[in-house]
C-alpha cells in the first residue's frame, strides 16, 4: 500500500486532489497534506510517501526547490508537478531536477489517472485494479460516462466542481436557461436518482474517501463537502453507509494494523 503526499498552499486545491480519483483503487492506503515546503519535507521525512503531487509555486516557494531537499533527504518519491500554464517553465525546471511528469491545471481525472497508473507500474513495479483504469466511472451510478447523455455529463460535471456549495437544480437549470422540471424528469430518467439525491450521495461519497484517507475531523469534512448542518451530516452518512464517521474510520484503522 502506498502512502501520497499533496502540496499546494490553497487548502481547496488539496480538498480537490483528495477527491478526484478513487485513491484505494491504485493501492494508496494514506494521503497526507501539507501547504508549505517546510511542512511538506517535515511530512515526506516522517511518512515516506511513494507518490508527491507538488504545485510548482506554493507560496513564494518553489516545487522544484522541494523535490531537491527530499532528495537530499534520502527520500526516493515520485513526484508529479501541477502547473499553471503561466508556470510551464518551472516546470520543465522541476522536470531537470528530477519530478517524473507534471500536469497543467485544472488537473483532469483521466490525465492524473494516466500519470499515477504509469507511476505504480513503471517506478513502483505494482499493479493497478481493474477499476482504477477506467477513470471515466461515475462514483455514485458506477456507470460509464460514455454512457451518458451529453446534457447529464455536463449536469455531473457542475456537480463535481460545486458540490461543496449551496447546488440546486433549479440554480443550474436558470444557468443553463432550461425549465427545471423538464431537467430533473431528464436526470431521473437517464440516472435513476433526483438530481437532490445525487448531490447527496456525491458529497458522502467524497466524505468517506476523506474519513479513511485523511486525518481531518469528522466536523470540518461534513463542513467541506456542503453539509452546514452536522447533524443532518451524521443522519445522512448512517443511514447510507450503515455505520457512522467514526465507527468507519476506527473499522479502517483495525484493519489497516491486523
Amino acid at each position: 500500500m502506498y502512502t501520497l503526499l499533496i502540496v499546494d498552499d490553497e487548502p481547496n486545491i488539496l480538498l480537490g486532489m483528495k477527491a478526484l480519483l478513487d485513491w484505494e483503487s491504485y493501492g494508496v492506503s494514506r494521503i497526507v497534506t501539507a501547504t508549505s515546503c517546510a511542512e511538506a519535507l517535515a511530512r515526506a521525512v516522517d511518512t515516506r510517501p511513494q507518490i508527491a503531487l507538488i504545485d510548482v509555486c506554493i507560496g513564494k516557494e518553489f516545487g522544484q526547490d522541494l523535490i531537491k531537499q527530499m532528495r537530499d533527504a534520502g527520500l526516493d518519491c515520485a513526484c508529479i508537478m501541477m502547473s499553471g500554464h503561466r508556470e510551464f517553465t518551472y516546470a520543465c525546471e522541476a522536470l531537470r531536477c528530477g519530478a517524473w511528469d507534471y500536469l497543467l491545471k485544472p488537473i483532469q481525472a483521466d490525465k492524473l489517472a494516466a500519470v499515477v497508473e504509469l507511476v505504480i507500474q513503471e517506478k513502483l513495479h505494482g499493479t493497478v485494479k481493474k477499476q482504477a483504469k477506467d477513470a471515466e466511472i461515475d462514483p455514485v451510478l458506477g456507470r460509464k460516462h460514455s454512457e451518458l447523455p451529453t446534457l447529464i455529463n455536463k449536469l455531473l460535471a457542475m456537480i463535481r466542481a460545486e458540490y461543496r456549495q449551496n447546488i440546486t437544480l433549479k440554480s443550474i437549470a436558470d444557468r443553463l436557461r432550461m425549465n427545471s422540471t423538464y431537467l430533473g424528469q431528464l436526470f431521473i430518467k437517464e440516472t435513476g436518482l433526483k438530481f437532490s439525491e445525487y448531490v447527496m450521495l456525491y458529497r458522502l461519497n467524497i466524505a468517506r474517501d476523506l474519513i479513511l484517507y485523511t486525518d481531518e475531523k469528522i466536523a470540518t469534512i461534513a463542513e467541506e463537502v456542503g453539509y452546514s448542518n452536522l447533524n443532518y451530516f451524521y443522519t445522512h452518512f448512517r443511514s447510507y453507509f450503515n455505520m457512522t464517521p467514526s465507527e468507519m474510520r476506527l473499522k479502517q484503522q483495525k484493519e489497516e494494523y491486523a
